[in-house]
């Protein structure tokens, strides 16, 4: 049986204060759709039914699936009006799932139990026990506990029913030819003027439908976003499950309230992380690594005992085993740190490679430069890459001594074994074992008159 999920994704979110569409304010770096869209491909979902209204042109730009089909509510009249966009595309036969935009921490696992519960019952409601469920829509269950019979919205509930900790989350999961009869059936006397979904399960009661629950391992998969309050709390919860995801896998975390995963974090055995780090796209880390505090790590892959010190940014690079990062480093796309190598304080690489052994320790910069092992880069350096209109790159050779406060203007080679002398501007090719020496010769004036402050 295909299963056709209905998001419902139209809302405005007036309280977000923002004119970003409440759906597309981010958790962990992904928009809060399309997290829940992913979830419902890892169920294999065969259509994707995206209600959608406020910010359509914006949604449609930032969401891309294949199988998404765009089921525009023009006006917000109701959960279930909301639902009857999605008609068009929902068979009869169908198992039809339908979630609410903005609980993004839904788990696929989760929803993989409510199929299971469809499997025993006509509809499958997703309901949670809350503490203080006031203001929420309990369940209503026959005498046997087992089935349920009704959901009482809180101002209509007796006192009795208010005492029920059981709520409706809204979602489920119900036949396609009974939800097409349902929504055509539903009608919005009441004094919001809107139609409701919820009122589905008091007409398949009354149809003598088996209706029946799962419920989630935390409520918090369940927790919706209306304020940028909620959202800070969803976002904390989704990184505390990230530490313990990073903590299981073999990482100490100085303080996994101090952590943030926004992509695909894999890490090693014994790896240790300080505080404030940020961990943004797909990053493998290796065994054995150390990261200090405050790094943002972007796209990139750290090697076995590598060390990464503190306030380094690493985009898009890879570093090699037993390397050393830092602190106050940034390799940007395209950087290279072969085994050993060193790059330190306040340098900067870009579309370069650092051979095994070599260094760069301070104030210096790397752009399209391959540096050979072992060579030796003095503080200050920089390779000239750019001239106005085109890159070009600088090769160093092997066991090469770069002196300090040197310019290497490129398209320039620097041979095996050569020298640079400190303060030189190379701008030819330098040959393996030559000392090169490019800078003005130094003069000595005497009865020169020093300046006087006017």
């Amino acid at each position: 049986m295909a299963l056709s999920v209905v998001i419902l994704a139209a809302g405005k979110g007036t309280r977000m204060q923002s004119s970003l569409p409440k759906v597309l304010h981010p958790i962990g770096g992904v928009p809060m759709v399309q997290r829940i869209i992913n979830t419902v491909n890892e169920l294999g979902a065969d259509a994707i039914n995206l209600v959608y209204g406020h910010g359509a042109e914006l949604l449609q730009k930032t969401i891309q699936e294949d199988n998404l089909n765009w089921c525009l509510q023009a006006e917000q009249l109701g959960t279930g009006h909301a639902v009857k966009q999605a008609t068009p595309f929902i068979q009869p036969e169908d198992d039809v799932l339908v979630l609410v935009g903005d609980a993004p921490l839904i788990k696929s696992e989760t929803l993989a139990q409510l199929q299971a519960v469809k499997q025993t019952a006509d509809v499958a409601l997703l309901t949670v026990n809350l503490d203080d469920p006031t203001g929420m829509g309990r369940i209503i269950r026959d005498a046997s506990g087992e089935n349920i019979t009704a959901i009482v919205e809180h101002k209509d509930a007796s006192d009795t029913q208010r005492a029920i900790q059981e709520i409706n989350t809204g979602v489920m999961i119900l036949n396609g030819s009974d939800l097409l009869g349902w929504l055509d059936g539903l009608e919005n006397n009441n004094a919001q003027g809107e139609f409701y979904l919820t009122d589905v399960i008091a007409m398949a009661a009354n149809a003598g439908k088996t209706i029946r629950s799962a419920q989630p391992a935390s409520a918090v998969e369940v927790e919706g976003v209306n304020n940028r309050v909620h959202l800070s709390k969803l976002e904390r919860a989704f990184q505390l499950e990230q530490a313990h995801h990073a903590m299981l896998a073999g990482a100490t975390l100085a303080d996994p309230a101090r952590f943030d995963v926004r992509g695909e974090l894999t890490v090693g055995n014994d790896v240790t992380i300080d505080v404030n780090c940020v961990f943004e796209g797909k990053v493998t880390i290796g065994n054995n690594v150390k990261i200090g505090p405050n790094c943002i790590l972007q796209n990139c892959q750290i090697a076995d005992g590598a060390v990464i010190e503190a306030n380094s940014i690493i985009q898009e690079a890879l570093v090699g085993e037993a390397c050393q990062v830092g602190p106050y480093a940034r390799l940007r796309p395209g950087s290279v740190l072969e085994t050993k190598a060193k790059v330190g304080n306040f340098v900067e690489m870009k579309k370069s490679t650092l051979g095994e052994g070599a260094k760069a320790n301070h104030l210096t910069y790397l752009g399209d430069a391959t540096v050979g092992a072992n060579a030796n880069i003095g503080a200050g350096t920089i390779t000239c890459n750019y001239d106005g209109v085109n890159k070009s790159a600088t090769v160093i050779g092997a066991n090469a001594f770069i002196g300090s406060n040197s310019a290497l203007v490129a398209p320039v080679n620097i041979g095996a074994m050569a020298t640079v002398g400190a303060g030189s501007v190379v701008t030819k090719d330098v040959d393996d074992d030559a000392l090169a020496i490019a800078r003005a010769k130094q003069r000595q004036m005497t009865g020169w008159e020093r300046p006087t402050k006017k």
